[in-house]
């Protein structure tokens, strides 16, 4: 909803007159502003809007996801670089099921600016495996599949990586 710079300006405000109750002797005072200001810190590392649209996707609303990211108009001001990133990430998302082509410049480009979680590259990397082998790029989807699976410790797309892997040895 707000801007990154405003978050920060907010929260300078919400400390600055935090520390005066404190020096006023008025410590829960002091305290809950502490702590109402932590609600601004974690929405300038954590977008509001992202995480809406995040919801909204575990639901399978693609529409509704599309609505939250729609409200942001200029990523590259309004968000951090990893939050730039997922906001693309998000966008590729919603584009595979219809836009083959967008949604792979798309991933590329989440995967470029950087993603903080190693099963959210993976994720990324096997949307984009998916989009090669559509394309019969068997070479590049073969290595974009062994990077995701290399990138999924926790073996939770071990079943889509199976299945890709079937898949390409039909091509």
């Amino acid at each position: 909803m707000f801007n990154k710079y405003i978050k920060l300006v907010i929260t300078t405000v919400i400390i600055v007159w935090a520390v005066m109750q404190f020096a006023a002797a008025h410590i829960m005072n002091g305290i809950s502003l502490v702590l109402l200001s932590g609600i601004f810190i974690f929405f300038y590392f954590k977008n509001e809007i992202l995480l809406l649209a995040f919801l909204r996707l575990r639901k399978q609303d693609f529409a509704g996801a599309g609505k939250w990211l729609a409200r942001i108009k200029n990523p590259k001001s309004a968000l951090i670089k990893t939050q730039e990133g997922y906001y693309y990430f998000l966008q590729g998302l919603m584009l595979s099921q219809t836009n083959i082509s967008q949604a792979e410049k798309l991933f590329k480009k989440a995967l470029t600016i950087g993603l903080s979680m190693n099963h959210d590259k993976a994720m990324a990397k096997l949307q984009l495996a998916g989009i090669a082998m559509t394309k019969r790029r068997k070479r590049e989807a073969t290595l974009l599949l062994a990077e995701a699976k290399k990138l999924d410790k926790h073996n939770m797309m071990a079943e889509q990586v199976k299945l890709l892997k079937q898949q390409l040895k039909k091509i």
